[in-house]
């Protein structure tokens, strides 16, 4: 079993590059299926995760050449491709649903394995169901698999989302583009990534109108062409990062994600006492331009009170970094999840490092200390992974964190990065002293 052991305490300190989102380019990866041909993604990161769609394209039929040091992906589509997603995939990476539109949308047929992916809380696809079926699409389980057809192909229709789903409004979009007539989706997601996907896909010859707003509307077209897109920045690595600066009282520049997409983040961590300045259009480490900003965490972080919702509002994937912060502030800080009820999970964990944290419902309630100490941790998500990190370089001594594969899902180098960052951080085997052979 490795982990990642790290010694604290420990400041952040340096420039980090963060490239493409993780929740982006695996959808743009997805909608690569609605055109023939080779469509090239850049600024995608090395993560575990662009490795597992790789291998589903692959089986589904596609040839794929990924470059995971030039942050590079190219699909060649065939004119047929396979519409079966099988579950040892799926239920590796719960992005794996994204391809259930555009199969049914192209292939008119789809057999996805219901999605595992991370322990957050129950993520139903009611909404992508009654999506198709609005479309025309006939939708129903069998055998584990989550199986639409359209034999006659999907007709434009007007679809109300009761909440908005970013998954669901990632597929409907992708079905509607090649529906016959228009569809309308309103209470759609608004997140950057949404416009990300929605933006590849005109530069593909969708007509979409609307796009950044909570109504869309798709008219359907006849065809689409493959393109080469480059992947917008991915706004929770950065935020992270930033965290973890403020919490730290670090000194941290993030190059290739503005403050633009991610307002919110911004304004609580300026709430904590952290100078966040934005940094404009940079060169980034690629030579490219695009934007960044700097963190200058306090020398103790205030309390601060924070609510997830959906875009704009604060990010429910940055809520653990909002606990690992509060954990060593100076005062009683509050956190309301209104998405996922199982990311308490990483409350557990943290307690085991000295935080002081009460759970009443959907809210946190968080006590402050001047340090944490090192102990064995667990990661039980991605950003739950991510977050025990972070809180670990305000703790005395040695922090172990297990389950380090879910971290190497959205977080490219993360090693690297952090010694780059003057973190005392190394991957290590440990044995495993329950193995009986």
């Amino acid at each position: 079993m490795d982990v990642f052991r790290l010694t604290g305490p420990a400041q952040l300190a340096g420039t980090i590059d963060v490239r493409g989102a993780k929740n982006s380019v695996l959808k743009l990866m997805a909608a690569s299926l609605l055109a023939v041909g080779r469509t090239t993604i850049t600024n995608v990161p090395a993560i575990l995760d662009v490795r597992i769609m790789v291998e589903l394209l692959v089986r589904l039929g596609c040839e794929v050449d990924y470059d995971a040091a030039a942050g590079v992906v190219s699909i060649d589509v065939p004119a047929e491709v396979g519409i079966q997603a099988d579950y040892e995939l799926v239920r590796a990476m719960r992005a794996s649903i994204s391809v259930l539109g555009p199969l049914t949308a192209r292939m008119r047929s789809a057999h996805v394995a219901l999605p595992g992916g991370d322990a957050i809380g129950s993520r139903g696809l009611d909404m992508h169901q009654a999506g198709l079926e609005a479309l025309g699409a006939v939708v129903h389980l069998d055998h584990g698999y989550f199986v639409a057809e359209a034999p006659e192909g999907l007709r434009g229709s007007e679809i109300v989302l009761e909440f908005p789903s970013v998954g669901a409004t990632e597929n409907l979009v992708m079905a509607a583009t090649l529906a016959h007539g228009t569809t309308t989706i309103a209470n759609a997601a608004r997140e950057p990534e949404i416009v990300d996907i929605c933006t590849m896909l005109v530069e593909m010859g969708a007509q979409i109108e609307g796009i950044g707003t909570s109504d869309l509307t798709i008219t359907g077209v006849e065809s689409l062409q493959p393109v080469t897109h480059r992947t917008v920045g991915d706004r929770i690595v950065a935020g992270t990062f930033a965290f973890g600066a403020a919490l730290s009282a670090g000194d941290v520049t993030v190059r290739g994600v503005g403050l633009d997409i991610m307002p919110n983040i911004g304004m609580k961590l300026r709430d904590s006492g952290a100078t966040v300045e934005d940094l404009g259009e940079i060169t980034l480490g690629d030579g490219t331009l695009g934007k960044g900003f700097r963190v200058i965490g306090a020398e103790r972080p205030h309390a601060i009170r924070v609510a997830t919702m959906p875009f704009p509002g604060f990010p429910t994937d940055l809520q653990p970094f909002v606990i690992a912060l509060n954990s060593v502030s100076d005062g009683i800080g509050l956190l309301s999840e209104n998405l996922f009820e199982a990311r308490w999970r990483f409350v557990q964990e943290i307690a085991r490092l000295g935080a002081k944290v009460r759970i009443d419902g959907n809210h946190a309630l968080v006590t402050g200390s001047e340090g944490l100490s090192g102990a064995e941790v667990e990661a039980s998500d991605i950003r739950a992974g991510a977050g025990l990190v972070m809180a670990a370089l305000r703790a005395g001594g040695v922090t172990e964190v297990s389950g380090i594969d879910h971290i190497e899902r959205g977080y490219e180098n993360f090693v690297v990065n952090l010694r780059s960052l003057g973190v005392d951080i190394e991957r290590v085997e440990k044995p495993d002293v329950l193995s009986f052979d």
